[in-house]
């Protein structure tokens, strides 16, 4: 009886430690998963971010191209950098010595940008800068245009009929928007504690 006696004591303390054993395992694995799920959820943040501030230069994108239609003639001016918040030039490499377009200069949040929002303070957290210049040379240089004459189709009136569309030629002229989008509003986004997103498209503008 006193062999029996101290088989169920050693039972009873294998069995205590089993537990234990088992409570720090599920502790381990529930911290782990706590982990995985937390690093999932700053991802899916962080992406969504990033996804925001690519918009933002989007939007830039479109602005720009919209300023560039409206215009009837157009001149380099100063350095952008002069002007810029976060968009700044050491952005794109293609660019040694750029001259913004007429000095002009697009900023904005998106709260500003879309009026008819219900959020519109989450959109404050959001904004782009672009510039405009002449499309870039070998060099980098943006101080001369770079043209070219192309050849493209004249209308007239309808009933001319088989002379409705006259062959002529006219001037392109080449011009390149940089758009930078930013998790931020447009006085406080820095290149240094901020995501920026970057943008650039070649525009072409005939006469």
């Amino acid at each position: 009886m006193l062999l029996n006696h101290k088989n169920r004591k050693n039972e009873k303390g294998f069995a205590i430690a089993l537990a234990l054993l088992m409570l720090v395992a599920m502790s381990l694995m529930g911290a782990s998963l706590m982990l995985i799920a937390a690093s999932d959820h700053k991802k899916n943040g962080n992406q969504n971010i990033k996804q925001q501030a690519f918009y933002a230069a989007e939007t830039g994108i479109t602005e720009a191209k919209k300023w560039l239609s409206s215009q009837s003639s157009l001149t380099a001016g100063s350095d952008p950098n002069n002007q810029l918040t976060f968009c700044k030039t050491s952005l794109f490499p293609e660019l040694s010595n750029p001259k913004a377009i007429k000095d002009h200069i697009g900023k904005k949040d998106l709260s500003e940008f879309f009026e008819e929002v219900k959020d519109k303070e989450k959109l404050k957290e959001f904004s782009y800068e672009y510039f405009i210049t002449y499309t870039p040379d070998a060099s980098g240089n943006t101080q001369t245009p770079i043209t070219q004459t192309v050849s493209g189709a004249t209308g007239g009136d309808i009933s001319q009929g088989t002379s409705y569309k006259n062959t002529g030629t006219s001037t392109a002229t080449y011009y390149n928007v940089y758009s930078c989008g930013c998790n931020a509003d447009k006085s406080t986004c820095s290149i240094d504690n901020n995501f920026v997103s970057v943008l650039q498209t070649t525009v072409t503008l005939t006469n």
